[in-house]
């Protein structure tokens, strides 16, 4: 089989396919994380699954590393690479609510401050990011902690469907009724299953949080964290709260936990 040429690229996807010698390359090329410094031969930036397909089908007949970004915030930097071709999906952040049924359908380069601008017109939410730039796509593969999981569980538990273009090119539907093995795989199975292009999600009522940061002094830590285990046992589960792991530390005063409340 013949390898397709970038300009082959070009004539298939929709969006735009950016190389080293485009002006736009260096924009193209950067991911939030400033530490990560990577140079892909291109960026395809996809407006829809078919430019997703065509990216795939690219990398897989050139034998190149294939990087999805979605929001852009993996630490690692597992959306870019060097020498391959990064399909990104920050062109597809579009949010549907189904209201009748509460559930949501949110493209793969989304991010939950999108999602929760959408849902929360209807008083209906899921379990998201702590951080609205963060996206919906790597949050969700990953898992999903947010404020709202002792209540409603991680965002991969409310997933209910997902679009997803596989190593050979196809776009298959994962359910638990439709493909439920790479459903299962996308729940937690370790990754690189192919590259989903749309989430669809359960969702729950809630309308108004109140949450936000506690400080305690450093030295109190052990006491903050010994009463908080004591308290969390038995608290209502609308009460999501807990302690960050690592903070950074710019005083000696540690944050604690955040809170949210879904509406009756």
């Amino acid at each position: 089989m013949s390898k397709l040429s970038i300009e082959q690229l070009r004539e298939r996807v929709r969006g735009t396919v950016t190389t080293p010698d485009d002006a736009a390359y260096d924009e193209a090329r950067t991911v939030n994380n400033a530490m990560i410094d990577r140079r892909p031969a291109a960026v395809v930036r996809c407006v829809n699954a078919g430019d997703v397909m065509a990216t795939v089908d690219f990398a897989r007949e050139n034998e190149v590393d294939l990087a999805v970004r979605g929001g852009g915030h993996s630490v690692p930097g597992f959306g870019t690479c060097d020498g391959g071709v990064v399909a990104d999906l920050s062109g597809m952040r579009g949010v549907r609510v189904d209201p009748r049924h509460r559930t949501a359908r949110a493209e793969g380069g989304a991010t939950w401050g999108d999602f929760n601008a959408a849902t929360y017109a209807f008083g209906l939410a899921t379990t998201g990011g702590i951080i609205s730039t963060t996206g919906v796509g790597g949050l969700t593969l990953g898992g999903g902690i947010g404020y709202l999981a002792r209540g409603l569980g991680l965002s991969c538990d409310n997933l209910i469907s997902a679009d997803v273009v596989t190593a050979d090119g196809r776009l298959l539907v994962a359910s638990e009724e439709e493909n439920d093995d790479l459903f299962w795989a996308l729940r937690g199975g370790g990754g690189n299953f192919g590259a989903v292009t749309s989430f669809e999600f359960r969702l729950s009522p809630v309308k108004d949080i109140y949450g936000g940061p506690m400080l305690f002094e450093l030295d109190d830590a052990a006491t903050v964290l010994r009463s908080f285990g004591e308290y969390i046992a038995d608290a209502p589960e609308e009460l999501g709260a807990f302690p960050p792991s690592s903070w950074p530390r710019r005083s000696r005063s540690s944050p604690r936990t955040g809170t949210a409340t879904p509406s009756p």
